[in-house]
């Protein structure tokens, strides 16, 4: 496990204290939908743009906007991520809105967004921590592809988070690990593009 928190480098305090706050502690959300964290809800809907970039000033509000819909999924809030999600016209909207349905599940709309998104610039780190994760993970036949693939496929991993929920793979925590990662990438993503200060953290 130390192995794995070692690999995604990932740290809450690289944002400014509201998120930081709402990021700890850490969460490994289901595959399916799972159930919203009450708690995590008042301080989510008082979230602006604003409060959620500071110190920072906010340099790009759909970025902004992209980072609360990503906060309402990592807390499990599927339906107020998803109002944000489905406005934003966006490459990173379709992701995170692909992202959703893949966790709502409905697998062929998560497929329809991902084809908006295409190649993304977090998908060579995405890939690499993939196959990182699944080297460290028991072996799995299904998942045999996160060994080779030089590009991220959203597909393919649709496809083995169906599986593994649907109990034809023993997968399951692996795609979870590995969903967790493409969370981190795309939220750090977004957020660094939603401030003024791109050397955050």
């Amino acid at each position: 496990m130390e192995k794995v928190r070692a690999m995604s480098r990932f740290s809450s305090q690289g944002y400014g204290p509201a998120v930081a706050a709402l990021l700890a502690p850490e969460r490994l959300n289901e595959l399916g939908p799972g159930t919203p964290n009450r708690v995590a809800g008042e301080p989510l809907a008082s979230l602006s743009a604003e409060s959620l970039a500071a110190p920072h000033a906010v340099v790009d509000r759909r970025m902004a906007a992209a980072c609360q819909s990503a906060l309402w999924l990592y807390h499990d809030f599927l339906d107020e991520s998803h109002a944000i999600s489905q406005e934003l016209d966006t490459i990173e909207g379709s992701y995170w809105h692909g992202i959703l349905h893949r966790r709502e599940p409905d697998y062929t709309n998560a497929k329809y967004w991902f084809r908006r998104v295409g190649s993304h610039p977090i998908g060579p780190e995405l890939a690499a921590a993939a196959r990182a994760l699944a080297e460290a993970a028991p072996a799995d036949r299904s998942a045999e592809f996160l060994n080779t693939q030089a590009e991220w496929d959203h597909f393919r991993f649709v496809d083995l988070c169906q599986a593994a929920t649907a109990g034809r793979s023993a997968a399951e925590l692996l795609c979870r690990r590995i969903q967790q990662r493409e969370w981190e990438l795309l939220f750090d993503y977004c957020y660094r593009r939603a401030c003024a200060d791109a050397a955050l953290g």
